[in-house]
């Protein structure tokens, strides 16, 4: 599908991706400008993509020439013969258009490339993924120690299986719940969610729906205590 140069319609149907159609577009277009009307998908980005390369050429940022031949002669621009040279157009995209990476003009491995990406971006992608797994860790040593406690709940004693919580080991609690709540719904520094619930009523739908059977796990009960928790946490703060 690559090939030494292009004429603008045949570059636009690459990039489109419309190549399988190439014989009903070339059979319908005379002149660089696209009919009215093309009996093909998707014919508004094949429009798009011949306007943009023909802006390029225009205005100077996209060398063109005849039939392989770099040259510049604006009388070219209707002509048939127009063509532009594959790396040409393929510097021009990775300037102008990075986010888009037609496999006519890039090898798998430069599509796989983020095009957008820098040394600066990546490091501190790296340094918010540092970051995000200490928050991951803090989280799982919280729910262990909620859950080792759970456990020496429901081993119960003749002295102590009904005893009343104290308030220290409540507040413990609700400081866990109210901060894996807030972890749960939060953003990083850079916006990201750290998890897909968007909201508190996500997460208890999700309770529900999983251990629904539990005690305690009713979605008034949840209200009234995440809310509880989350009093709790702001006032600690």
């Amino acid at each position: 599908m690559s090939a030494v140069y292009y004429r603008p319609i045949d570059a636009a149907i690459r990039w489109a991706g419309l190549f399988r159609f190439r014989d009903e577009i070339l059979a319908t277009v005379r002149s660089r400008r696209l009919p009215a009307t093309l009996d093909c998908p998707r014919c508004n980005e094949l429009r798009l993509c011949t306007d943009r390369i023909y802006d390029a050429i225009i205005h100077g940022e996209l060398p063109y020439g005849q039939n392989g031949i770099t040259m510049h002669d604006e009388s070219l621009w209707d002509s048939p013969d127009l063509t532009i040279r594959h790396v040409d157009l393929k510097r021009w995209m990775a300037h102008t258009y990075p986010g888009q990476r037609p496999a006519f003009l890039f090898s798998r491995a430069e599509r796989v490339v983020h095009p957008v990406i820098t040394v600066e971006a990546g490091q501190a992608l790296l340094v918010e993924r540092e970051a995000l797994k200490s928050q991951l860790d803090l989280c799982r040593h919280q729910v262990q120690a909620l859950q080792d406690q759970l456990k020496k709940q429901d081993a119960p004693t003749a002295s102590c299986a009904l005893c009343p919580l104290s308030d220290r080991a409540e507040a413990t609690y609700l400081n866990i719940v109210g901060a894996l709540l807030e972890v749960m719904l939060g953003h990083t520094p850079s916006g990201t969610p750290y998890s897909r619930f968007t909201s508190q009523e996500a997460v208890i739908s999700a309770l529900i729906a999983h251990h629904g059977n539990l005690m305690g796990i009713a979605e008034r009960t949840l209200q009234a205590k995440f809310a509880q928790a989350r009093r709790k946490l702001r006032s600690a703060n």
